[in-house]
């Protein structure tokens, strides 16, 4: 039984020499190798420039705008052609700033990475909801949202 105990802890003694831990009997009394790292990022680095590979939803087919806390929800509801359309926003445009009257977003979806189905309708839905304060609204009269193919407007 002893000798079981003692193999054991000389074999994790060994095992640990093997590798890179402080546990290591041979790099206890010497300096450690300064090794060069590889990467595998650029020399110059990664670009900085973010890509946005959404587009517009194909057509949108309800839109809402709803009192909130101190401003409004604006929750829209789109059809894309198919399933899979993911990572749904609604983006303002002119930094949220109304033109004339009317404050403007663009209902934009990233597409299926893979071929998939049409499907009805129903089971293409995407919902998406974006909230505007009061401040922000200022003084637009109107909301309206912007697929590829069509826009729906509503009043705050």
């Amino acid at each position: 039984m002893i000798f079981r105990i003692i193999g054991a802890c000389l074999l994790g003694v060994v095992l640990t020499g093997c590798s890179g831990a402080s546990l290591n009997p041979l790099d206890w009394f010497g300096p450690k190798d300064d090794i060069e790292l590889v990467t595998l990022e650029p020399k110059d680095g990664w670009d900085a420039v973010d890509y946005d590979y959404r587009g517009p939803i194909a057509q949108v087919t309800r839109l809402s705008v709803e009192r909130a806390s101190g401003g409004y929800i604006i929750r829209a509801v789109g059809n894309p052609p198919r399933l899979g359309y993911w990572e749904a926003e609604l983006v303002p445009e002119n930094d949220e700033v109304p033109v004339k009257g009317v404050m403007t977003y663009n209902f934009m979806v990233a597409p299926p990475p893979w071929a998939t189905a049409t499907s009805r309708p129903q089971a293409r839905q995407i919902h998406v909801a974006h909230y505007v304060s009061d401040v922000k609204l200022g003084g637009a009269r109107s909301i309206r949202v912007v697929g590829a193919n069509n826009s729906v407007t509503a009043r705050p």
